[in-house]
Order: C-alpha cells, then structure tokens, then sequence
C-alpha cells in the first residue's frame, strides 16, 4: 500500500474539454476552415484523457475488490484512532489546549 503513486496530473493541467468545443463552435459560425484543426486538438485531449483514466490506480480493481479496499482502511483509520485515545487517556503527553 505504501507503493509509491506517479502524479497523474500536472500542476496547473486543464482537463476541461469545454474550453476546445467552444473554439469549434466558433469557428463553424465564422465558416473558418480551422474546425479541422480544433476537431483534431479535441481528438487529442480526448485520448489524453483516456490514458489518464487507464493509469489511474485501483481502475483494474471490480467495484466490490474497491468496497473490500476500503473496507479495510475504514478499520484500520478506526484502529488507529482508538490506540490514539488510548493514549492521550494514558496521560504521558502533554497535550496543549487549543484556545
């Protein structure tokens, strides 16, 4: 689990595809023969987009291997938060007040 996760997405990367359909809206109004060359860059964001997806970690994972997943997390995190207790219940910390 502790594996560590390439960073899918860049800083600052627009997913959005609305911002290349209104481009080709545009440019079907003026009649410009540049719908081809933004119906391409639109094919492209759209394959980009894919290839994300397909890399995305857990996307090879059934949606009851995923419920199963974080199943086990949910207990673990309530694991955790109890042995945390526990030990603040402990006093051996000094546990400064938040005012």
């Amino acid at each position: 689990m502790a594996a560590s996760q390439p960073k899918l997405e860049k800083e600052g990367d627009d997913c959005s595809l609305l911002p290349l359909v209104h481009d080709i809206i545009k440019c079907m109004d003026k009649d410009s023969q540049d719908v081809h060359q933004e119906l391409t860059k639109l094919k492209a964001k759209i394959q980009e987009a894919r290839e994300q997806i397909s890399n995305m970690p857990g996307i090879d994972s059934s949606p009851s291997e995923q419920q199963q997943q974080l199943a086990t997390l949910r207990e673990q995190v309530r694991t955790k938060n109890q042995l945390l207790q526990k030990y603040k219940s402990l006093c051996m910390f000094d546990v400064p007040k938040a005012s």
